[in-house]
């Protein structure tokens, strides 16, 4: 089911034009940075596991194949690894439309892994900060929750949407991490499954 959370989004945590803000990637936002930022480093935040469990009909499915996409579950003493972006606060517009299909922007933790910088920056390895994370919990309309790998492997291989084969949003997802050297057991049973179909 379709959920348009942009509105909800753009009323949560509002930002001074001046703000720093730091958005974290875990999914898509990690290999498709298709808007501007100032800065981005590899990045973690603790408490939660990366998981293949949330519908996507905007994306990479339709209303009536919807696609699947990754969410975060909570998962006491878990670290996800992606990519932080230093943003300004105009960016969130068109990132709370991309992430409108029932994800909420939440604030958290955030942990700097290395010292890369596209450009000058007073962060040093072993920084954290706050920033804002876009969420899918299990309460959304979109939400689909788990399933045997074999189902997930065959509903990504089939669904397709505005943006492309929900295939190529996993093997690229599966790339980013290796890139990141991102040993992630979930994402990559799921590409081996893919793969052997």
């Amino acid at each position: 089911m379709l959920i348009d959370t942009t509105a909800i989004n753009q009323q949560r945590h509002c930002f001074d034009a001046d703000a720093e803000i730091w958005i974290f990637g875990y999914g898509s936002l990690i290999w498709k940075a298709d808007f501007p930022f100032l800065e981005k480093r590899s990045a973690y935040i603790t408490g939660w596991e990366r998981r293949f469990w949330q519908g996507s009909h905007d994306h990479r499915g339709t209303l009536e194949a919807p696609g699947r996409v990754v969410t975060l579950t909570p998962v006491p003493g878990a670290i996800c690894h992606g990519m932080a972006y230093r943003i300004t606060p105009e960016t969130l517009a068109p990132l709370d439309h991309r992430e409108k299909n029932g994800y909420l922007r939440e604030l958290t933790p955030l942990f700097f892994t290395d010292n890369f910088t596209d450009n000058d920056s007073s962060t040093n390895e072993g920084d954290q900060t706050q920033g804002l994370v876009y969420l899918a919990t299990d309460d959304n309309p979109a939400f689909l929750g788990p399933a045997p790998l074999d189902d997930m492997a065959r509903q990504i291989a089939h669904a397709s949407g505005p943006s492309g084969p929900n295939r190529d949003y996993l093997v690229n997802l599966a790339q980013a991490l290796r890139h990141l050297n991102v040993d992630d057991a979930h994402i990559f049973a799921l590409e081996q499954q893919l793969n052997r179909l």
